[in-house]
């Protein structure tokens, strides 16, 4: 395991997205950072903005497309900033007053020909692109709490048009794109829902903020609770990935340490060990996937970022 500092001063990890031969990006709360490196070293990433303050960041995501359009977006307090050139340079786009924070960002599977893209707001629910990133519009009929902080969208949301949004007091699908939204039977007792994650079947995971993981076989109908044993409290982040044999891989990053699932979330296994650490794990990326050997990214509270090798 390394140990990578991006700032000198320590601030939050709020998300990692990893792009492609390295290149990767950290948001925090001094801003956005960009590895080239596959996270050895970090450098500003808004420097071309030449902005007077530092820009909080809460939310990062690159394209899945990102070969070709070179297209990544950031959030943070009261608007997105996209960049076409994988990075260099960054225009903001402010969304309506009175300003919301972007609490997670997510692409269309399908992006390359539908260049969808959705942002979860604390105070304004859920807004929709669909002329990649360029502009934004709210879709919250029937989401009833516009505190949103997890999105996740199926692999064939292209037909389905099936999404996820995790709120403080539930889960919310969406089976037409996001123009309306219904709530699910997940136990209200058990939000706020901190993080999502799909996987084929029907498969949703969603990571609570002091109930564990939970999940649904069923595509949301009907929940129950998985590894009651180490997940007791947080879970801030879920990573679903294929690896290069077709098994569904799923990554928990809770309070306890970063866990990994082979079997659909039926066992848990620890991968590092936060009380060990002293530190609360934040976020994940899976750089290099889930082959052997390849390094993990995982942020912390404190602003470091953690490449680990499996």
């Amino acid at each position: 395991m390394q140990l990578i500092e991006p700032l000198d001063a320590p601030d939050t990890v709020y998300a990692i997205a990893d792009a492609e031969n390295g290149l990767c990006f950290v948001a925090r709360s001094s801003g956005l950072y960009r590895s080239r490196d596959g996270g050895a070293t970090w450098a500003p990433a808004y420097a071309t903005l030449n902005a007077p303050v530092e820009l909080l960041t809460s939310a990062v995501a690159v394209s899945p497309n990102f070969a070709h359009d070179r297209l990544a977006l950031a959030g943070g307090a009261g608007g997105i900033l996209r960049s076409d050139d994988g990075g260099d340079a960054w225009r903001v786009i402010l969304l309506p007053t009175p300003a919301p924070l972007v609490t997670c960002l997510a692409f269309s599977p399908g992006f390359a020909t539908d260049h969808t893209a959705f942002a979860a707001t604390m105070q304004d629910g859920v807004y929709r692109s669909v002329d990649a990133g360029q502009t934004w519009g709210r879709w919250n009929f029937g989401l009833f709490d516009l505190r949103v902080l997890a999105l996740a969208v199926a692999a064939d949301y292209a037909t389905s048009e099936l999404l996820y949004a995790g709120t403080e007091t539930g889960l919310y699908v969406s089976r037409n794109g996001g123009r309306s939204w219904l709530p699910t039977p997940f136990p209200a007792d058990l939000a706020p829902v901190l993080s999502l994650a799909l996987a084929p079947g029907g498969l949703v995971l969603a990571g609570t903020e002091s109930a564990g993981l939970w999940l649904s076989a069923d595509s949301g109908r009907t929940w129950a609770q998985t590894g009651a044993a180490v997940f007791g409290g947080s879970v801030n982040a879920l990573l679903s990935r294929q690896d290069a044999s077709g098994e569904t891989v799923i990554l928990a990053l809770a309070s306890e340490g970063l866990f990994t699932s082979r079997n659909r979330g039926g066992a848990w296994q620890l991968q590092l060990d936060a009380q060990a650490l002293a530190v609360e794990l934040t976020a994940v990326a899976a750089p290099d996937g889930f082959g052997p050997g390849a390094a993990l990214l995982v942020g912390t509270e404190t602003g470091a970022v953690l490449r680990l090798t499996a």
